[in-house]
């Protein structure tokens, strides 16, 4: 949504590296989630031709529960619970990432990976109120990082009672720090359309399209406009 933000990997690639935009489904007609970093994949589609993304429960489970129980046993061990951390993120259990992003986050309350972290773990598992709150007490730590930002935005596309004013708010206040942000371009053209203002989402689509011509969500965002049209 946005997600370039930095994140643990446990595939021994470095910190921040993306592994590709993960799209939504119909029902978010366009919004690009957060993006995961190495490591941390979605619980959403990943794009056609992109790498397996290793691990699946079965494989993962007896070294998962060792690592329970040495983290367990060392409670007041950050990077114990760290590494449990990412490998339930690994199996897309969600609960357990939360759980255990939730005390590495009591042993380092200031730590701005371990917040923004279990920003992401609370949006994949669809609690996206809990995920506002992670993404906000990142932000009070490092108020200018556009990721962050435009993932607060989406917890208010997303969630089940949504606040598309507080979106675009949010969203706007990326493209002040990078005008040409592509995701929160796309993500503003949603929240647009959602709201059905059709002339601000047709004016943010001709933004991004001017700047990523071969988006793959210009002919979905371009018909939800249209149909906004017809009514």
């Amino acid at each position: 949504m946005n997600k370039e933000n930095v994140l643990f990997g446990i595939i021994g690639l470095l910190l921040g590296c993306v592994i590709g935009f993960m799209y939504a489904n119909s029902v978010n007609q366009g919004a690009v989630r957060p993006v995961a970093a190495a490591g941390m994949p979605s619980n959403t589609a990943i794009p056609p031709g992109h790498p397996e993304i290793g691990g699946t429960t079965g494989a993962m489970q007896p070294q998962v529960q060792a690592a329970i129980e040495q983290a367990k046993a060392a409670p007041d061990d950050y990077d114990a619970q760290i590494k449990v951390a990412e490998m339930y993120y690994q199996i897309q259990r969600f609960d357990g990432a939360i759980e255990f992003l939730k005390r590495a986050s009591q042993l380092k309350p200031d730590d701005y990976e371990t917040t923004v972290n279990l920003g992401n773990a609370y949006f994949d598992a669809a609690q996206y109120e809990n995920a506002e709150k992670s993404y906000s007490a990142a932000l009070a730590k490092k108020a200018d990082d556009v990721n962050v930002r435009t993932d607060l935005g989406l917890t208010f596309v997303f969630r089940q009672s949504p606040d598309y004013d507080r979106a675009i708010k949010e969203f706007q206040r990326s493209l002040e720090l990078d005008p040409n942000h592509i995701q929160t371009l796309q993500n503003l053209t949603v929240a647009y359309t959602k709201k059905s203002d059709a002339a601000k989402a047709r004016a943010t689509l001709a933004r991004l399209e001017g700047l990523d011509a071969g988006n793959s969500a210009l002919s979905k965002l371009t018909e939800d406009i249209r149909k906004l049209d017809s009514k």
